[in-house]
Parts: C-alpha cells; structure tokens; sequence
C-alpha cells in the first residue's frame, strides 16, 4: 500500500525489531521503546523504525542500527549485526559458504539496491540467505565448529567510562557506565559497514585465524611463502577443474591474486601459487576443513619454504681479489 507521502514511499514501517537472543536479553519481559523513522539505516541510509530497550539488570541500553530489510539480505541481527542461525561475524559465514557480497557500499546505489531487495523478497520474514548458495559439506563442519549456540550476555555490558579513563569520574559506584582501562588492539576498531559486509573484520579474521590454527593451517614463519598444497584429489581433476573450484570457492579474493596452478596428475596434488601472502592466508582460513572437489575431500597444507638460495651466500668482493705484481 503506497504512503501518502511520495517521499516515504522507501522508507520503513515496523511491529518488532529482528534480534538475536543476545541482544535481546535473558529477561522475558522488557519495556521496548519505538519510534518511527526514528534514525537513517546504518548500512542503506533509508529512514526506518527504531527500537530501543534494556536487556537487562546490569546492562546498557541497545538500540537497532539497520533497517529490517538489510537485516533479512544478510539474515543478522538489527543492533549486533552477526548471524542469527550461528551467531558469527558475517564474514566468517559468507567465507565458510563461499557467499559472494553483492551489496553496494558506495552512497548512490546502496538505497537503491535495498529497493529492489525488499521487492524480491516473497514473504515478510524470509531471508535472502536462504535461497540458492553454495555450501559445502567442509564449509557446513567449519560454521558447526564456529557456531555459538549459546546467549554471551557479557556482550550487553556498558560501555566503558570516557571520564574514568582521564581520571575525572567522581560518581564511584554509582556511575553506570565501566570503570576500566581499555584495551588497544585491532578489535576496537570496528565499524558498521565492515562488520555488515565482510570487509576487514578484525572479529572475523581472528575467528577465522584461530580457526585455522587449530586445524594444522597456522602460516608458516617465513613470508615468503604464498602456496597451499592440495593432496588427495578426485582421480578425474584436471588443472582447469582446479582452478575453477578455487576461484568459486574464494569469492572473497580476486582472481587475479591466483597466480598459478600446478597439477601433478600421477600424484593427484597440486600447488596453489598465490600472489601475496595475505590471499594466501584467507584462502587457508576458508579451507581450514578442507576443500571439496566432485563430492570429494581434498586435504590442505600450506607450502613448504625453500630455504636460502644458493646465491645468497657471501663471496668475495672486489676489494679481496689480490692486486697484480
């Protein structure tokens, strides 16, 4: 049904908020607070309903930061932004999956692709997550082990007090907000639109990272190497049935970062050469339970190094050859 006004024909109009347990709180009744068109949408910057509640004794309030159509394109929670069927950072999902991000992140088309989302989908609560991926057998067992089945309420804590920090709080006790030093690392620089789309999540790469780690991939020391070493693949793999599994596996990474692919049929292993060590690095994090090719498991080791060259060693320079008599 058209709104009256033609310029609130985009924006949106909601009943309840979409959470996740988390965020929502252990108590089952809370007061919820609603206001329409309350604040842009953090990630499409189209007006929508805004929800604000506490979750609980000892909580801070929390409030929604996207609108409910780009919470169902991406199936997360509207105020934490993570999956609401496994509880991770988007990026570690859409990695496992090999979910490519078609989402806009430039200002001039990012409404516009929320239009149309919102048109295709059929029914109210249905994600677009839902329909047509490509997961794997290996990328189902990695979110499995990943997954967070259970409410980590320590997230709805408040936040730390910016007067504490400086030495000027004199409230004590009675101040609501944390009176501890933070901490700085990579973690507490976060945003929305990394978070939303995948991007250079510090919480993702971490997750993926010790993921990895645990699995036997940890890279090696040297950082020079940038090769994966794939053993026990299917009987009828070719060098171009490799390199098409790799890329579709790796939508994260741009084809162009592959930079070889070395078959050696009689073994049935190959070599994945990539370009730099970071695409090499992601590629092991999303192959952490290995890759599958025609219904196959195929194993994953990193390459070995190759030790100094032999041209690096020291010889004599010019001022040790022994003048003429």
């Amino acid at each position: 049904m058209p709104k009256a006004d033609i310029n609130k024909a985009g924006w949106e109009q909601s009943e309840f908020p979409i959470l996740c347990e988390t965020c929502l709180g252990p108590n089952p009744f809370i007061r919820m607070s609603k206001q329409e068109f309350g604040r842009s949408c953090g990630t499409c910057a189209r007006p929508f309903t805004v929800f604000r509640w506490n979750p609980g004794s000892g909580a801070r309030y929390k409030t929604t930061v996207i609108c409910q159509t780009c919470a169902k394109v991406k199936n997360v929670c509207q105020t934490c932004l993570l999956d609401l069927e496994y509880g991770l950072p988007t990026q570690v999902r859409d990695t496992a999956l090999a979910i490519q991000n078609e989402a806009p992140t430039s200002d001039i088309n990012r409404e516009y692709y929320a239009q149309n989302m919102e048109n295709k989908m059929e029914d109210g609560n249905q994600s677009l997550m839902q329909v047509g991926t490509r997961a794997t057998s290996a990328g189902k067992e990695m979110l499995k082990q990943l997954a967070r089945t259970n409410p980590y309420y320590k997230r709805n804590r408040p936040h730390i007090c910016s007067f504490f920090v400086k030495g000027e709080c004199n409230r004590g006790d009675e101040c609501p907000f944390r009176h501890e030093k933070p901490v700085e690392n990579a973690l507490s620089h976060q945003n929305i639109q990394d978070r939303y789309h995948g991007n250079n999540d510090p919480v993702a790469r971490k997750i993926l990272a010790n993921h990895s780690e645990a699995q036997g991939l940890k890279p090696p020391e040297d950082e020079n190497v940038t090769s994966l070493f794939l053993s026990s693949l299917p009987a009828s793999a070719t060098e171009l049935s490799i390199r098409t599994d790799v890329i579709n596996s790796l939508p994260q990474i741009p084809s162009s970062q592959l930079r070889s692919v070395v078959h050696v049929a009689k073994s049935r292993c190959a070599f994945i050469n990539f370009k730099d060590r970071d695409s090499a690095e992601r590629a092991a994090e999303a192959w952490a339970n290995g890759l599958d090719m025609d219904s196959e498991r195929v194993h994953v080791k990193w390459g070995r190094s190759k030790g100094p060259s032999k041209s690096a060693t020291p010889t004599a320079g010019p001022s040790a050859v022994p003048a003429p008599a």
